[in-house]
């Protein structure tokens, strides 16, 4: 398995959070708060499970070759709607950081700007992989095209 974020372990656990503005809140705000508790997290959890993350921000784009629910022209949901990804070590390594005191008035800083409150699911990793470069696309069509009959 090719891994996206080094040194993730294959059973490594993904957690991510929804996050959707309150209309009182702007994008700029998230980016703040958010970065400031990215930092703590790097900071005081790197070697205690944390190994790393991302925030992705709704673009508005829908595609409409990979969804099946219509033929929507942008989400409702641009510019109001951001996942918090993160990767762990495990489940349990993950819940201790959520304990932890310079955690907790940072994590709450950011619940005040969710309408939705929040949840956090964790996942299991099932596949991870990254795209292959030029010359590794040409061999794997090539195998592919001699190897489908």
């Amino acid at each position: 398995m090719s891994q996206l974020i080094n040194n993730f372990p294959a059973d490594g656990v993904v957690t991510i959070n929804r996050v959707i503005l309150k209309p009182e809140y702007t994008i700029d705000d998230l980016q703040e708060r958010v970065a400031v508790l990215c930092e703590n997290v790097k900071t005081y959890h790197s070697d205690t499970g944390f190994v790393g993350g991302f925030v992705a921000l709704n673009s508005g784009a829908v595609s409409n070759e990979g969804s099946t629910i219509g033929q929507a022209v942008e989400s409702p949901m641009k510019d109001k709607e951001a996942l918090i990804i993160t990767f762990w070590n495990s489940f349990e390594e993950h819940e201790a950081s959520h304990k932890s005191e310079t955690f907790q008035p940072l994590f709450q800083q950011v619940l005040e700007l969710c309408e939705n409150g929040n949840e956090e699911i964790a996942y299991e990793m099932l596949w991870s992989g990254a795209a292959y470069d030029p010359e590794q696309a040409k061999a794997a069509r090539e195998a592919k095209e001699t190897h489908a009959a």
